[in-house]
């Protein structure tokens, strides 16, 4: 079944094809079966109901689909287009209405499913405008390739490659090579094709060869069981360069790699293109409908296949619409399902079972085999290997197909790549000649993907660490920064002391003026006050990038946000005030000028932390025990006011240090009372103050005001009141949001999916706001007018705080145990779920993400085994 080795021989019919032809490695002689689909003549398939188009049907990344479903479509529109550089359009191959765009089966040795574009046909088959142009070799090389890439041109021969991706390349070409071989037994789609359109095809080598510069050397190469088409195509031939030779047949004659060194005695080195050696090979039906996209502007939407086999009525070639599935072919051949052993899409050799007769038709399918139970027997079991080595005389790619077999079994993967087993081109030719019947190619395709996948791990893998190794670097930066202004302040502060100090032993009595420290000099203080403008113009696009996410999301902290970022933009126009100042004011010549100029530049110097600590201790040394306390009070009440801030926001926002700051807040409050005890005390005579007319506030005051108010309205509300008004709050986010998808879907937006997404999450919040509203609702208590006074927030914490410690107090230890598993479990569900999103977002803290539920899952999975031990 090996084949013997061929002498060198010069096949010449003529002077125009004269060639000398050069032997391959091994190779086999299977049985050609091709009458049998020969007998009858080119048929086109009837218009199918609906069409299945999946989006990959090509090497490289899926097409993005851009219809939307319910969408009406025209024969040749653009379905989904390229993603990426070696990718390719779909175009729709009938008229109709987009049924659905979901997962399906598809025709692929893996047996996985793929998104597919499923279109329902209108019967009309009504056609796209076409952009024909007669004279498409005037045009540029860059608008010629474009129409290639437009019009979905993939290789048909099986491999899939994206044929634009092919033609741009700059290296300098020398050979040509059209490949009409077609070496496979039962396939004669190639062969129809030549015998049918010679005159297109060779105006396709043309136009070939005019996009890779008019290389000096161009064959159309066929094995010799087609005299026909070689006649076809020599006489559309006649009168140009091209040579249109023939060689014994082989298989597999029609690899690439080996049908270079068949016409040109070029070897392709392992790991390398054909192009690395000046060759480009394009199959024949890839050359036709280049032609045909160029001259006629039509896209890939149709193809030649042969449907062949025991199990039809008869066999033959039919011009089929790309998705048709594939029970429309069998059954215009008039196929019998119960005398047909397999369905097997390709051939024999390198073709692959498909699981039923539902799946379509795509740009690579060249062949449908529907054999009897007699023409194509259940396979043998596989048996052991006996060593014998007619699997490396028969590798055409001269590998060790045993030693990859022992390797693959043991996940080798080291010793594969050793032993160069990317460069399978999986013919079968080793399979084929086993006594022993192992499937050596399912073996090969396993650990390629095998290994595929670990490298995709791999990359995955670094890429995380690179991201993890910048946040630390980042992180420790920030940390450096963080002391170096630590020490800084500190270093400020002493220096303030210490001046303060000397000051009042110079002085000896309060009635003597403190020394001035000398003013900061110019330069220093332009460094510091360029610093402080930047601080907060960082500040500023801080608060702005959350304003805008706050917005996006319809969440109810925007007003407070925009509150923050007027906030910000006050503090970089006072930066850059006082920056300006300083460069406007006249420098100071002499340690006079500096002292009488002291005065008016205090605005300049007040931030400068020895200045504000001096500024301090002098006013406060000169305060009477009254004006000390009242300042106390005010200082007080603004601290505060601020705490009582931090913890209404962490009450609405769930956070986990409510009681702390509840504390906090309670401290502070026993301190104000106790000043303002004290002031009382100082001045019983103290008129009261009328309240002074409010000053009209401005848009960030404003919004600060609306944000307290919300926050203390919260503050009084029940349990209940807080579910409903968190029900409420998101209906209306609910509204809004879904709103916003109903329009990205009906213009076609990218964020459709996203848009989605936040619309299901706004519902599970609902839902879960609304169960709680329930709970709470039949526990709230009437009210009566003599209900006793509600607790402020600071206080509720506390005794929330204490409440829980109590009743942990009164648990046993299995107890005890048995609520943290239960806490554990749900921080768990919500870290999952953080992660999930992070994951479909592409997120970069996906990597903190996981590393904080798995530190989550340890410690659940610890205080488990422990309660475990504590049970035994």
């Amino acid at each position: 079944m090996t084949a013997k080795p061929i002498t060198t021989e010069l096949i010449a019919t003529s002077a125009q094809h004269a060639r000398k032809i050069f032997p391959i490695a091994g190779g086999v002689h299977p049985p050609q079966n091709k009458s049998q689909s020969l007998q009858r003549p080119l048929v086109s398939a009837r218009l199918p109901e609906k069409v299945i188009l999946p989006l990959a049907q090509h090497i490289g990344a899926p097409a993005k689909p851009l219809v939307a479903v319910g969408e009406r479509v025209l024969t040749g529109q653009l379905v989904a287009e390229a993603k990426g550089f070696v990718s390719a359009n779909i175009h729709a191959s009938i008229s109709g209405t987009v049924e659905s765009i979901e997962e399906l089966p598809i025709p692929h040795p893996s047996g996985l499913t793929g998104p597919c574009i499923i279109i329902h046909s209108d019967g009309k088959d009504e056609k796209a405008a076409q952009d024909e142009c007669e004279n498409y070799m005037e045009l540029g090389r860059e608008e010629l390739i474009e129409k290639i890439r437009s019009a979905g041109l993939i290789g048909m021969g099986g491999a899939g490659f994206p044929t634009s991706v092919k033609l741009a390349g700059q290296a300098p070409i020398e050979h040509l090579i059209i490949n009409g071989t077609e070496c496979e037994p039962y396939i004669t789609a190639d062969d129809i094709l030549m015998r049918n359109y010679p005159y297109e095809i060779i105006h396709g080598v043309e136009l070939l060869a005019h996009l890779l510069g008019n290389p000096k050397d161009i064959v159309i190469g066929l094995e010799e069981n087609k005299p026909e088409a070689l006649a076809a195509l020599r006489d559309a031939a006649m009168g140009t360069n091209i040579q249109v030779v023939s060689f014994p047949c082989q298989y597999p004659s029609g690899g690439e790699k080996q049908l270079i060194q068949r016409l040109t005695g070029k070897e392709v080195p392992s790991g390398k293109l054909p192009i690395h050696v000046g060759a480009v090979v394009q199959n024949i039906g890839t050359t036709y409908s280049a032609y045909r996209a160029v001259r006629y502007g039509e896209p890939l939407i149709k193809r030649i296949t042969t449907i062949v086999g025991d199990a039809l009525e008869h066999s033959g070639n039919i011009e089929a619409r790309i998705g048709t599935p594939v029970s429309d072919l069998l059954d215009q051949f008039g196929f019998k399902a119960k005398k047909s052993s397999q369905l097997i899409m390709g051939g024999p050799m390198m073709g692959f079972v498909i699981p039923n007769a539902d799946v379509p038709v795509l740009k690579t399918t060249n062949c449908i085999i529907a054999p009897s139970k007699k023409e194509m027997p259940p396979v043998t079991p596989a048996q052991a290997c006996i060593r014998c080595g007619m699997c490396a005389e028969a590798c055409p790619a001269q590998l060790l197909p045993q030693q990859l077999y022992w390797y693959a079994r043991s996940d080798d993967h080291e010793k594969l790549l050793t032993h160069n087993l990317f460069d399978c081109i999986e013919c079968g030719a080793c399979s084929y000649v086993c006594p022993s019947h192992i499937p050596l190619v399912q073996y090969y395709r396993a650990a390629k993907g095998a290994i595929r996948t670990e490298r995709e791990e791999k990359a995955k893998s670094d890429r995380s660490r690179k991201r993890f190794e910048f946040k630390q670097e980042r992180i420790a930066k920030a940390e450096a920064e963080k002391e170096a202004k630590r020490l800084a302040r500190q270093k400020a502060a002493q220096e303030a002391k210490k001046k303060l100090e000397e000051q009042k032993a110079q002085s000896g009595s309060s009635e003597a003026t403190p020394t001035k420290p000398a003013a900061p000099k110019v330069e220093d203080e332009r460094a510091r006050l360029e610093r402080t403008l930047a601080s907060a113009q960082t500040r500023l696009e801080s608060a702005k990038n959350k304003h805008q996410e706050a917005v996006a999301e319809n969440s109810d902290r925007v007003e407070q946000l925009a509150a923050k970022v007027k906030q910000a933009e006050t503090r970089v126009e006072d930066a850059k005030s006082k920056l300006a100042a300083l460069e406007t004011a006249p420098a100071n010549t002499s340690a006079d000028n500096s002292q009488a100029s002291a005065p008016t530049s205090s605005s300049t110097n007040a931030d400068n932390p020895v200045e504000k600590a001096i500024a301090k201790a002098m006013a406060k040394q000169s305060m009477s025990p009254y004006e000390k306390v009242k300042s106390s009070v005010e200082s007080l009440t603004n601290r505060l006011e601020k705490a009582q801030q931090k913890h209404a926001q962490a009450v609405s926002d769930g956070g986990d240090n409510i009681d702390a700051l509840a504390l906090g807040v309670e401290k502070l409050k026993e301190k104000l009372d106790a000043a303002q005890q004290e002031l009382k005390e100082l001045a019983p005579d103290e008129p009261a103050k009328e309240v002074a007319q409010k000053k009209e506030l401005d848009p960030a005051q404003a919004a600060i005001e609306k944000a307290k108010a919300k926050a203390l309205a919260k503050q009084s509300m029940s349990p209940y009141e807080k579910a409903q008004s968190s029900v409420e709050s998101l209906t209306n986010r609910l509204e809004k949001a879904q709103q916003k998808h109903a329009q990205a879907v009906s213009d076609g937006s990218e964020n459709v999916d996203a848009l989605a997404l936040g619309v299901e999450k706004l519902k599970e919040k609902l839902n879960a706001a609304q169960q709680e509203l329930k709970e709470l609702a039949p526990k709230e208590p009437a009210k009566e007018a003599d209900q006793k006074e509600k607790l402020d927030p600071a206080q509720a914490a506390i005794e929330r705080a204490k409440a829980k410690a109590a009743a942990n107090a009164q648990l046993t230890p299995k107890e005890k145990l048995a609520n943290q598993i239960e806490s554990l479990k749900t921080r768990i569900g919500k870290a999952q779920t953080k992660y999930d999103t992070a994951v479909e977002e592409n997120s970069d803290n996906q990597e903190a993400l996981s590393l904080g539920l798995n530190k989550l899952k340890q410690k659940l999975e610890a205080t488990e085994k422990e309660l475990a031990e504590l049970e035994e």
